[in-house]
């Protein structure tokens, strides 16, 4: 019997209110999720409807948050799929943009929003920055280089200057916390059965460790939203041990609120919270605050 993913084993631990629950569901604006769930969509095809979008809304001439947000939305109603980058075999890049998780919808969007800016919105272009934000340094090299720890995932892509960390400059509180998650549960992950896969991720959670990192508490967030922009990509942070973050999404102003666009798996398909983001973390004890990323103008 296949071990389940982090994101698998996350998803077991809601009933016990140790993962993220959703907020309260918002009503799709788009159809895309619906025609994608009855299975009559592939992902060249809703490539090509995202480059569609781009080209009507002249969003190649907008900021990259601002890109990172339509292309966002335009997701939303698209089911939530849990686990789809654990596949047998050596690690290599997998694309699904028919069903996405809370990582997955934000590296997928980023990747994106990258595309639109650079003009070069083939797949070929489209695959080249999802490796280029989900793998350290851009290069696959075996199950420890994919970036399974969101606040390494910030980091790496912090030095790529593909984001920005901005949690610091915010007024952001020292995160100190020893992230040990996945090496203290080896037997929620397959390729940790290998001895040497095991000793890859441990010496990422050492590095990790090594480096210090900031978050904005959300006891004193109503006193920073004004400092988060929309397009800006937040994760998580949470209590649960050995854990760094729990769920990511991406910023969003609705009539001056800000809130939280995501896929979550209690609701089951990608929206924004009807909550404002504050509010939605009120409703969560385990979740402690946000780390801030904010998307970096790509450069040919």
């Amino acid at each position: 019997m296949k071990s389940p993913s982090r994101r698998e084993f996350l998803g077991k631990l809601a009933p016990l209110g140790l993962a993220v629950l959703a907020g309260e569901a918002a009503v799709p604006t788009r159809p895309a999720g619906e025609a994608v769930a009855r299975g009559k969509t592939s992902d060249e095809d809703i490539l090509r409807q995202k480059v569609a979008l781009a080209d009507r809304e002249s969003l190649r001439d907008r900021p990259v948050g601002e890109i990172v947000v339509a292309m966002g939305t335009s997701f939303i109603g698209t089911p939530y799929v849990a686990h789809t980058l654990e596949q047998p075999g050596e690690e290599h890049l997998v694309v699904n943009l028919r069903g996405l998780d809370c990582v997955t919808f934000v590296e997928t969007t980023l990747a994106l929003a990258r595309c639109i800016k650079l003009g070069h919105a083939d797949s070929a272009s489209f695959r080249n920055q999802l490796q280029l934000i989900r793998y350290r340094g851009g290069k696959i090299d075996g199950y420890a280089s994919r970036l399974h720890y969101f606040s390494d995932w910030i980091d790496d892509n912090e030095e790529k200057k593909v984001v920005r960390n901005m949690t610091a400059t915010m007024g952001g509180a020292a995160y100190e916390k020893k992230i040990t998650f996945m090496s203290s549960h080896p037997a929620s992950y397959a390729p940790l059965a290998n001895p040497d896969v095991l000793s890859g991720i441990t010496a990422v959670e050492s590095a990790l460790n090594g480096r210090s990192h900031a978050y904005l508490q959300k006891s004193r967030l109503a006193g920073l939203e004004g400092t988060i922009e929309g397009g800006d990509i937040l994760g998580i942070t949470t209590s649960v041990e050995g854990l760094d973050i729990v769920h990511t999404g991406i910023a969003v102003r609705a009539n001056g609120v800000l809130k939280y666009l995501h896929a979550p798996l209690s609701q089951g398909r990608v929206q924004i919270t009807q909550k404002s983001l504050g509010e939605y973390l009120a409703m969560h004890p385990t979740q402690t605050g946000v780390m801030v990323a904010r998307p970096v103008e790509p450069v040919p």
